[in-house]
């Protein structure tokens, strides 16, 4: 039977990468440095979706809960030390921190997708499972991690006035209060962003995917609805999550700001 989309061969893969020779011609001649880790970045990237195409192929195969389990948690284990990398600060604890965060933010909007949502049966068919849970760690990576360093950035910025305010009596709750509102408001700006503009700017790759399938464009635009209410609600969870870890490592139950627990990787 004809497949309903078009394939693509390995010749219109190769004409599509050398569309990043332009972007390497672009970066030599302005010397913006960036032609090293473009190419890294770009082989990288095809690498990896051409062995997750393999693995993905061998799963789907089995179906069975056992290996989409797995697969699940290496793709968390890996999203939680990313959201870790892409801040300046460190501090004791913080890559379980993110990679706990993640998980649980991660696993409970994706389980309601799929037994409450989308009523998957059984609720560990790969074809579903995993590409949705992709799709949140994707998104939620950028807010935890927006928010993380926001958090401690500020806290070293804004040492003395916190210090201050810790000095006239307010509790540690108190005198972070704004900084973990603006680091919140941080972690979820680039998705309300994305959100206000999505279908009069942009047309998300989950839609557009499902419309070059051959899916109706009605089925498609429900479908990405509810991957955006699930990419809110995760990113909402986990920045919370790692913000309120962070703020007990930063700020001691006796009141008191330890910015001598951040430090520089």
């Amino acid at each position: 039977m004809k497949p309903s989309y078009l394939e693509i061969g390995n010749w219109q893969l190769a004409f599509a990468a050398g569309l990043i020779v332009i972007n390497l011609l672009l970066s030599g001649w302005l010397r913006l440095g960036l032609t090293r880790s473009l190419s890294i970045a770009s082989i990288r990237m095809a690498v990896q979706l051409l062995l997750v195409g393999l693995v993905l192929d061998y799963i789907f195969a089995l179906d069975r809960p056992l290996p989409v389990v797995v697969i699940g948690l290496v793709m968390t284990g890996f999203a939680g030390v990313a959201a870790v990398n892409r801040t300046r600060r460190r501090f004791a604890g913080i890559y379980l921190n993110s990679v706990l965060c993640v998980f649980a933010a991660s696993y409970v909007v994706t389980g309601a997708a799929l037994l409450g949502i989308l009523n998957v049966e059984p609720w560990y068919r790969a074809q579903y499972a995993v590409p949705l849970l992709g799709m949140v760690l994707g998104n939620l990576i950028n807010g935890v991690s927006l928010a993380l360093g926001h958090f401690m950035d500020g806290a070293m910025r804004d040492r003395n006035l916190i210090e201050s305010d810790l000095a006239l009596g307010a509790t540690r709750w108190e005198a972070a209060h704004p900084l973990i509102v603006s680091s919140l408001r941080t972690g979820m700006i680039p998705t309300i962003n994305s959100m206000m503009v999505m279908g009069i700017v942009s047309l998300p790759g989950m839609m557009t995917g499902q419309m070059l399938a051959g899916a109706a464009p009605a089925s498609a635009v429900r479908y990405q609805i509810v991957i955006m209410f699930m990419i809110v609600a995760a990113t909402t969870l986990g920045t919370f999550g790692v913000v309120l870890l962070a703020f007990r490592v930063v700020f001691s139950r006796q009141h008191q700001l330890c910015a001598d627990r951040l430090r520089l990787p």
